[in-house]
């Protein structure tokens, strides 16, 4: 691969680097001679004291910088990416990769498929081990870039093959015994698809998994079983049926009784149900209590309770008795309309404001059940067109684009907003949503 200077695109106010003079479009060819790969390469070679930088300009003009600075001191910069030799592509043809099952001619970052081990072990993305050249298994043991995040999805070879279309797959349990040998640590997650790797084959491999979750430092350190989700995009030929409620209940009574089983022979429990199991099923959500240290909650395992227990914290701290007369909707996916009605109630107990919550499926990916960072653009037209939204929308953050008021369908925010005539205020998290409620 290429490699390129590093673009930066941000630095940080009272940072070495502003201090310097660096500019936003300047880059970095080499740090002490070497020309970092990805933000890895600069945090490890940024580290040292003394730093001789070749830096190019927006003008191709290359320049020389000396910087003497403490050992681990931040230059304080931010990057175009993280990878400056461009991205470890998919190799596996996946049935149940969401990336398949979206529409055509979208904008085209939602078309990339990685399965880069530095955007894992830097982002927490997963990724399969079946596309890593050897040079790729040296840098990770010489780094010791751990834990990465692994997608097993099975751990008997023909199953793991079927799912992901590549015989490499097969090899996932010495992938593992690699790790586990050089103290190094996953983080794996079980994608359930009903009719290929659900009952014998799921319980095969969960207790496979969970055999190294020994020592002090498990190879294994967790694992997140989640439903497949499905849209209307997908393939026809996929050979996927969607998580009934039947399936759901079946899967967390028999994840449950592992669980139990591990609690109490291991002391400890590693396997992890996602909230949407919960949510298919009917069923309550475990106690806050269940979810340890949440070790998956990028997964969705416990992203609810602890959005619940975030709330009621900041709302005893912000909440007042009254407010100025304030009406809004709340927009969510209608997958959590039961467990945050508790929440819609604290807030209209304040005098003066009226919050009403529009728990929406998503018609745009054809789902009956829909989680909140799925809804689109089209999902709020078609769904909130003739409604009542009093002084506006409160849009969690989580449905757009990240740093951007885009949806994943393409539309923007000042679109819906525009057509629906209302305001829309983005929330990234529960401060947000309680101080937008009461200013």
């Amino acid at each position: 691969m290429n490699i390129h200077p590093a673009r930066i695109t941000k630095i940080l106010p009272d940072s070495i680097g502003a201090e310097i003079g660096f500019e936003v479009g300047d880059a970095i060819v080499s740090i002490n001679g070497m020309q970092p790969r990805d933000l890895i390469d600069y945090q490890f070679l940024c580290a040292d004291e003394i730093l001789e930088l070749e830096i190019l300009d927006e003008k191709g003009k290359t320049h020389q910088i000396e910087i003497e600075k403490d050992y681990d001191d931040d230059l304080g910069l931010e990057f175009e990416t993280a990878l400056f030799d461009g991205l470890i592509q998919c190799n596996n043809r996946c049935p149940f990769c969401f990336i398949d099952q979206q529409p055509p001619g979208k904008r085209s970052s939602l078309y990339f498929k990685d399965d880069d081990y530095r955007l894992s072990f830097l982002y927490g993305s997963y990724l399969t081990l079946t596309n890593l050249p050897q040079r790729e298994w040296e840098r990770i043991e010489q780094m010791r870039l751990s834990p990465l995040y692994v997608s097993v999805h099975a751990t008997e070879p023909e199953v793991r093959i079927r799912l992901l279309k590549n015989q490499r797959a097969g090899e996932i349990l010495d992938n593992i015994k690699w790790f586990q040998e050089r103290r190094l640590q996953i983080h794996a997650q079980v994608v359930v698809c009903p009719g290929i790797n659900d009952g014998v084959h799921l319980e095969k491999t969960l207790r496979d998994l969970a055999s190294f979750h020994t020592g002090e430092l498990p190879a294994v350190a967790s694992v997140a079983v989640v439903p497949v989700g499905l849209t209307r995009f997908r393939p026809q030929e996929d050979e996927l049926v969607p998580v009934t409620r039947e399936k759901g209940r079946e899967v967390i009574t028999q994840v449950r009784k592992l669980q139990q089983e591990l609690k109490a022979s291991v002391g400890s429990n590693c396997i992890w149900l996602a909230d949407e199991w919960f949510l298919i099923a009917g069923e309550e959500l475990p106690c806050e209590a269940e979810y340890e240290d949440y070790p998956q909650i990028d997964n969705g395992v416990g992203s609810i309770r602890l959005f619940i227990k975030e709330f009621l914290q900041t709302a005893q701290e912000l909440l007042p008795e009254k407010v100025k007369s304030r009406n809004l909707t709340w927009v969510v996916g209608n997958a959590v309309e039961r467990a945050f009605q508790p929440l819609v109630k604290q807030l209209n107990s304040v005098e003066g404001l009226s919050v009403n919550m529009q728990a929406l499926s998503s018609d745009y990916w054809g789902q009956n059940i829909s989680v909140t960072g799925l809804l689109t653009g089209h999902d709020l037209l078609l769904k909130l067109q003739n409604e009542d939204l009093g002084d506006g929308i409160l849009l969690p953050t989580v449905m757009l684009k990240h740093g951007e008021l885009i949806f994943l369908d393409d539309t923007t925010v000042e679109e819906v907003a525009d057509t629906l005539n209302t305001k829309i205020y983005p929330v990234t998290n529960v401060e947000e949503l309680i101080k937008v409620c009461i200013r």
